[in-house]
């Protein structure tokens, strides 16, 4: 299967647990990888043979940015169903959501979630 990458999106958003998150909100960056045959795109040149990444794009800031949750893996879980519903082409994807300054205690990078969901996931 054909996969279309879009990396380290970033976005302003007030998900978490604890209140300071959901207040002062803070900054996440996703990565999207979608499944898909792109041998017709490829072939005609033709936007509508493929995914438009910037309604991609759109969808996960429109999650991201949106109302909260509390666990990043409800953030993930909503951008994979909302992709998975709206694009037709779009077999199956994984999506990545890091959070770079959760509330730890520690040294570290960052902490992230990945799904990978498919179609008949989706419902």
């Amino acid at each position: 299967m054909d996969k279309i990458y879009l990396n380290q999106m970033q976005f302003y958003g007030y998900h978490g647990v604890f209140s300071e998150e959901t207040k002062l909100g803070q900054r996440y960056i996703v990565d999207v990888i979608l499944e898909t045959n792109l041998k017709e795109a490829g072939r005609t040149d033709d936007l509508n043979q493929t995914i438009n990444y910037a309604e991609i794009f759109d969808v996960v800031k429109m999650v991201v940015e949106g109302p909260p949750y509390k666990l990043v893996e409800a953030v993930a879980e909503e951008i994979a169903k909302q992709i998975l519903q709206r694009f037709i082409l779009v077999n199956a994807c994984t999506v990545k959501v890091i959070k770079p300054n959760p509330p730890i205690v520690g040294h570290y990078h960052s902490v992230a979630v990945e799904i990978v969901r498919n179609r008949n996931e989706a419902k």
